[in-house]
């Protein structure tokens, strides 16, 4: 994913970089904290006091039960007490999803200060990551959140007291830090303000059963996109727009709050109506395959497969025979002229929404290029985010492989001090885009990380600076329901 910049579309911190996009990845793990709910994870026995580790997603995954944030998960490679196949402890952190979130923010990398995606050489692997990493890090922020609830076999009963508070906290906490990384004008378009929106919508699906879960995701994958093109026109966005994100006008104005209520939920960059379904997709996903379980991997990868080619196969056979591109040629003809002579029409149109589509024809709702935010672009970066998981599951079930992975993993478990960190760097040392930019960036990450948890390994702050300071910031939980046993 390269620098997008948007071409005329007005951001309410500044000119959306499609580098500046995520975070164009951002996120995309954004955040983190303690559970999604803001209390502590309990052990099998019951009690409490056993964090869940920061990760950059919200929520925490699930920690070893000595609370390290980088232990190895023994459902993914053979359990060193029971032997290859032996149950797994629902206290191991999943490794596995560490490492694809990491492989996620070296895609924000790519996207802010990496070279043009290009099929050509190794830009081929830019290219399939262009506009994914948003989409991957709010699934897996997602799953963060379900997984922190006991995931596939989730705790009974009532969320513990003060589960609300603690999750309003932290949508405060990341709302304020996305508002102030986006003051920097780095040309990013800082997605954390928009996760706040997000894990506040979250938080009431969390207590759904399964299938209802399950069914939110599938009809918002839909439903999201199609609200975004009908709700166009009545608020000002049928032919430019979009791709915005909101500054500190937010707070120090009525008409700044107004504007980003809009922002946030229809017109942004990662609006609510199109980037929350990931989330839900992510939540279920958690219900659906127990990922330290034999056989997670192949489902993953099965799955990922059948959607990334149902998204792409489908849409291409809606432009192409369907007589889709022809529609949108009219289109952009009558409401788009600036667009008509460009070598593609279509791409130029899409740039200068930051990527979203137009309310000027349905046939807009077909394409799937990158940041579209139609159903055929949701579904295939679901594919992809369910590829990426399952190669990740995959491969951390062998030992060997699990260990050499763990510096990568733990970039996944500072998600959110990675990402402030590189927005901060982006801003102050203006790198030039390349190939050098994005290893400089790449490696730094890794070093830094790792010398940062063997400093602080037996400390709360080895979780990460931010994800200490945002996991402090969460009040204990108390009642029944804390001290739960994370299996019925």
């Amino acid at each position: 994913m390269t620098d997008k910049a948007a071409a005329g579309t007005a951001d309410t911190a500044g000119t959306t970089d499609r580098a500046g996009t995520t975070d164009r990845a951002g996120a995309e793990n954004a955040p983190d904290a303690t559970d999604s709910a803001g209390a502590m994870n309990t052990n099998s026995a019951g009690a409490t006091g056993r964090t869940g580790t920061a990760n950059a997603t919200g929520a925490a995954d699930v920690t070893d039960t000595n609370g390290s944030a980088g232990a190895a998960d023994r459902a993914q490679s053979p359990d060193r007490a029971g032997g290859a196949g032996a149950p797994p402890s629902p206290g191991r952190r999943l490794i596995s999803v560490d490492v694809a979130r990491a492989i996620a923010v070296f895609a924000m990398f790519a996207a802010h200060i990496g070279p043009p995606a290009k099929p050509e050489g190794a830009g081929h692997l830019l290219v399939a990551f262009d506009g994914r990493a948003p989409a991957i890090f709010t699934l897996i922020a997602g799953l963060s959140l379900t997984l922190s609830r006991g995931g596939a076999r989730p705790r009974p009963g009532p969320p513990p007291a003060g589960a609300w508070r603690s999750t309003l906290i932290r949508c405060a906490v990341l709302a304020a830090l996305g508002l102030a990384l986006t003051e920097l004008r780095s040309g990013i378009a800082v997605i954390l303000t928009f996760f706040a929106l997000y894990f506040l919508a979250a938080e009431p699906l969390a207590r759904l059963g399964t299938r209802a879960l399950t069914a939110v995701a599938a009809v918002s994958v839909v439903a999201g996109p199609v609200l975004s093109y009908v709700l166009g026109p009545f608020f000002g966005y049928r032919v430019v727009g979009r791709g915005r994100y909101p500054g500190f006008e937010a707070v120090t104005s009525w008409s700044g709050f107004t504007d980003a209520l809009d922002t946030l939920l229809l017109s942004g960059a990662y609006p609510w109506l199109t980037y929350f379904p990931y989330v839900v997709v992510g939540m279920a996903l958690g219900r659906l395959v127990d990922l330290r379980r034999p056989g997670a991997a192949r489902r993953l990868l099965g799955w990922g497969a059948l959607a990334t080619l149902a998204g792409h196969g489908l849409s291409a056979l809606a432009l192409g025979p369907g007589g889709g591109r022809e529609v949108l040629l009219r289109a952009i003809a009558q409401s788009h002229a600036y667009a008509v002579n460009t070598p593609d029409p279509v791409q130029a149109v899409l740039n200068r929404q930051a990527g979203a589509i137009p309310s000027t024809s349905w046939a807009w709702l077909l394409v799937d290029g990158p940041y579209s935010q139609t159903p055929f672009e949701t579904v295939a970066n679901i594919g992809a985010s369910l590829l990426l998981l399952g190669l990740a599951v995959a491969v951390c079930r062998i030992t060997v492989l699990a260990a050499l992975l763990r510096p990568l993993a733990v970039v996944g478990t500072m998600g959110l001090s990675v990402y402030a960190v590189h927005v901060v760097a982006r801003a102050e040392l203006h790198p030039h885009h390349g190939w050098p930019a994005l290893g400089a960036f790449c490696g730094v990450s890794l070093v830094a990380c790792a010398v940062w948890a063997f400093v602080f390994h037996s400390t709360p702050l080895r979780r990460g600076p931010l994800e200490w300071a945002l996991h402090a910031l969460m009040p204990r939980a108390t009642g029944p329901a804390a001290g739960r046993s994370r299996r019925p």
